[in-house]
C-alpha cells in the first residue's frame, strides 16, 4: 500500500503505550523514516495484508488507518522477515 501522496513530507507523531514517542515522515511513496530513542531508521515499504508495512532488515513499522487515532506498530523482524517482537504499541496524535 502507498502513502497518500498529501503525507509524503508530513511528520506524524504517535504516542507509545511505554510513554515514548515516534516520529514518522514518508520521503516517498516507498519508504518512512521512523525516529525513535534518539535513533533514526530508513525503511523501505514490503508487502502487507492491510496497512502500510516498512521494514530495515531488523525493525518493522507498521501502520494502519490514516490520521489522528491511527495505530503503529514497530516490532523486531524475525529470521522469516514476519514480526518477532513487539517494542512499541502507538496511536498517531
Amino acid at each position: 500500500m502507498q502513502a497518500p501522496v498529501a503525507d509524503l513530507a508530513s511528520l506524524h507523531s504517535y504516542s507509545c503505550n511505554s510513554g515514548e514517542t515516534i516520529a514518522a515522515t514518508y520521503p516517498s511513496a516507498d519508504s518512512a523514516t521512523i525516529r525513535y530513542k534518539g535513533s533514526t531508521y530508513n525503511m523501505l515499504i514490503a508487502i502487507s495484508a492491510s496497512g502500510a508495512r516498512y521494514v530495515d532488515g531488523d525493525l518493522e513499522w507498521w501502520t494502519r488507518g490514516s490520521g489522528a487515532g491511527s495505530e503503529g506498530t514497530l516490532s523486531r523482524q524475525g529470521a522469516n522477515g514476519a514480526p518477532d517482537q513487539s517494542i512499541e504499541s502507538c496511536i498517531e496524535s
